[in-house]
């Protein structure tokens, strides 16, 4: 067993198993789990589950469960454990209660997506802001699996609070941005901004301040800098993240992306 990084109220971890894993046990967080090889099987409000590659896993809190190989291979498996305060909040307005998804082993697709973005990164930075762009989209995972939980305010969209916030990010894009920082710019909530920033722009603030960082670290790998001048310059941790996020971003590293730049340039 490993663990990843891990934020205020998120732990991640890998690990695999022959055989048999665990007694019958309870969280009092929600345990988000996605299986990477073999078959995960475990005991949950009385049936049996099975768990293969690719399958996302939920189990509510304080639910009691086991845990075993269904194979004599043994199973690999990532999980992120997160205290249901956080779901709560990024619910906002949107939930009247938590969601409960019974199924425990689901391949709807879109937790399958948040739980495997939430845990493909497991030695990556775990921000705040990452953490919370995390959150909310399991959130929305879960509460598009249970409406029975969503609430009947109508939400609204601060186009005044939403033009601020995008205008700092753009300003700030190589500073440690934080989501304390854009709630004093913003006076909007952290998750109400982040489900408002989403529906005006389509997209998350986190992911909006990574792809900022991203066109300056291209300038400058266009200009001849360094892989690792541009990641400390274009607030990326270090150079491997740099490289993560670019691949994820452009499908190339970006050695592969300037060599490309470069060849075009050539045949012109």
């Amino acid at each position: 067993m490993r663990h990843g990084t891990a934020a205020a109220g998120i732990e991640r971890i890998e690990a695999f198993f022959r055989g048999y894993a665990y007694d019958p046990h309870r969280h009092d967080t929600y345990a988000f789990g996605v299986t990477l090889s073999g078959v995960q099987s475990f005991d949950y409000r009385g049936a049996r589950r099975d768990s293969l590659g690719g399958h996302a896993i939920v189990i509510h809190p304080d639910e009691v469960h086991n845990g075993r190989s269904g194979i004599a291979d043994g199973f690999r498996y990532r999980m992120l454990y997160v205290e249901p305060r956080l779901i709560r909040e990024a619910l906002g307005e949107r939930g009247r209660a938590l969601p409960f998804v019974s199924t425990a082993v689901s391949q709807d697709p879109a937790l399958v997506a948040a739980v495997a973005r939430a845990l493909r990164d497991l030695d990556g930075p775990l921000d705040a802001m990452a953490a919370e762009d995390m959150v909310e989209r399991l959130a929305d995972a879960l509460l598009a699996l249970d409406p029975s939980a969503a609430g009947t305010r109508p939400g609204r969209i601060d186009s005044v609070s939403l033009a601020r916030a995008r205008a700092y990010l753009d300003a700030h894009a190589t500073d440690a941005v934080d989501s304390a920082r854009l709630e004093v710019v913003t006076g909007l909530g952290r998750f109400a901004l982040a489900r408002q920033f989403r529906a005006a722009f389509g997209t998350s603030p986190y992911n909006y301040l990574v792809m900022r960082r991203l066109d300056r670290a291209r300038h400058m790998l266009m200009h001849n800098s360094s892989l690792a001048d541009a990641a400390f310059a274009c607030g990326f941790a270090d150079q491997s993240h740099l490289t993560r996020q670019f691949r994820r971003a452009f499908g190339v590293t970006p050695g592969r992306w300037r060599a490309l730049q470069n060849g075009s340039k050539a045949s012109r």
